[in-house]
């Protein structure tokens, strides 16, 4: 299976029309059409339904775009480590990270290394915990920011610094905003939007055996379509202050969740992984900036960490 032709699929697939992706990818629609037709006879199945103005992908399509997403992602990442193994001063870093307000510690970080090392490229991945985690175990990333649950027999990690509150996003107009925190037995009588994250990490270790009591009306894995439904009036978002707009001039107010932990993200990455100079660099700085930052009372959890 040649790199070249999953790429003029994953550009028809994207493009739902071959004489555009060919277009796209500089060679002839015939090309296109040959290359294509022998991917499905490798493979031994249909890829495609044609019509007159467009093409669908099959079931079998489907299932292949998701396989070759990935290969080209790694393969395109495997080149970008070995241009950048002999290259201190350059190079690609590939980045999971969930949506957190602690995220500034890495950005902040990784600006103030680019100023000494300008030719940096981070590429950053967003999504929930488990969709990191799979890309971080399939090596398209060199590690992750995630949240607490981590499985030390797979990662090395380290703590940085920050912390998320839990809460609830409601109308501005909503009774319960006059009040300051909300708790968790405030949360039985409410119609919630949820996070299918928090849904398989969190909800039993807040609820126990009372967790099926709960009104669950729809869930999210991004916030930005969370709080359309909130505005809508479906119901009560719980996620972490600052990841929806909540300013006192907005529609929305976020109001905390008391007795609940507060969330801590860790960096992370698969043990016996090869780094990239250019990512161990990155990784060192990160921790040097934890001992800086944090006193000897709060060190950060370290496992391995590549020098």
């Amino acid at each position: 299976m040649d790199i070249r032709v999953l790429q003029y699929f994953l550009e028809t697939a994207r493009e739902a029309n071959m004489s555009r992706a060919a277009e796209k990818l500089h060679i002839s629609q015939p090309t296109m059409s040959k290359q294509l037709k022998d991917l499905e006879e490798e493979l031994g199945a249909k890829l495609f339904t044609r019509s007159n103005y467009s093409i669908k992908l099959t079931e079998a399509g489907m299932l292949l775009r998701k396989r070759a997403e990935d290969i080209v992602s790694l393969v395109e990442m495997t080149k970008a480590e070995f241009q950048s193994l002999d290259d201190i001063n350059s190079g690609d870093v590939f980045v999971g990270a969930a949506e957190s307000e602690a995220f500034q510690f890495f950005a902040e970080t990784a600006s103030d290394l680019q100023r000494d090392y300008p030719n940096i490229r981070y590429n950053i991945y967003s999504g929930n915990m488990q969709d990191v985690c799979d890309r971080l175990d399939k090596g398209l990333l060199d590690f992750a920011i995630i949240a607490r649950y981590i499985d030390s027999s797979k990662y090395n990690f380290f703590e940085i610094p920050g912390n998320d509150t839990w809460g609830v996003i409601m109308r501005k107009d909503d009774p319960l905003v006059l009040r300051k925190t909300l708790s968790i037995d405030d949360l039985f009588e409410l119609p919630l939007i949820c996070s299918r994250q928090w849904l398989s990490l969190d909800l039993t270790r807040w609820f126990g055996e009372q967790a099926d009591k709960l009104r669950i009306v729809a869930t999210f894995n991004v916030c930005f379509n969370a709080s359309i439904m909130v505005r809508a009036g479906m119901g009560y978002a719980i996620t972490f202050e600052k990841k929806m707009y909540t300013r006192n001039d907005n529609d929305l107010i976020f109001r905390p969740i008391s007795s609940v932990p507060k969330s801590k993200l860790n960096i992370v990455w698969r043990k016996h992984q090869a780094l990239t100079p250019i990512a161990k660099l990155l990784l060192n700085e990160l921790q040097e900036r934890c001992s800086n930052l944090l006193d000897d009372t709060s060190t950060p959890k370290t496992a391995e960490y590549p020098r």
